[in-house]
């Protein structure tokens, strides 16, 4: 998996650092409002469900550029923006038939993105800080089964979602914490 990333430039630890500390921000304020408005599927909760993949699009965008190498950024990532992409539209046309859909569209999200999280952790482990990315990989890969077995339940809710972005933003701010110990030395 070595070959997904060249040696990186100096600034990639300092733009992933950054990068980093926003996603943890936006998954604490996006939890919280989500929280707040899960007790109904309306306009707002549908808006914040499409809005986190989308942020996750722009992170990945960003990331790309600070990885390139010769040329050749984490081909991992791509996967990542389409998921994420499809991801966006997905929630926006399951939003309307209700709670079980969006954690079907949700939960198929967590499992493949947590795959390619998995991927591009294990890949730029040399830059220090990438357990906290590989384990939340793992967790987002299962907490996508039990999104999509939850959906079949009754008394289906939005707050595990919540839950689900808080911890993976707990993960984005170690990350962050390590990528500074390791890099600033």
């Amino acid at each position: 998996m070595d070959t997904l990333v060249g040696t990186p430039p100096t600034s990639v630890p300092t733009t992933l650092r950054k990068l980093y500390f926003l996603r943890f921000a936006f998954a604490a304020v996006w939890a919280v409002l989500l929280l707040a408005t899960a007790d109904t599927l309306g306009a707002l909760t549908a808006t914040l469900l499409v809005i986190y993949p989308l942020l996750d699009v722009a992170c990945a965008v960003v990331d790309i550029r600070s990885t390139r190498t010769n040329g050749q950024p984490v081909r991992a990532l791509y996967a990542n923006i389409a998921l994420s992409a499809l991801t966006g539209i997905g929630l926006a046309v399951a939003a309307p038939s209700g709670i079980p859909a969006v954690l079907r569209v949700w939960g198929a999200w967590a499992i493949t993105a947590g795959i390619v999280q998995l991927v591009v952790g294990v890949a730029r482990r040399r830059l220090g800080g990438q357990w906290a990315m590989i384990a939340s990989g793992g967790i987002s890969t299962l907490a996508g089964v039990s999104f999509i077995a939850q959906a079949g339940q009754d008394g289906a809710s939005l707050t595990s979602l919540a839950g689900y972005a808080f911890l993976g933003g707990i993960f984005f701010l170690v990350s962050a914490l390590r990528l500074r110990d390791e890099h600033s030395r």
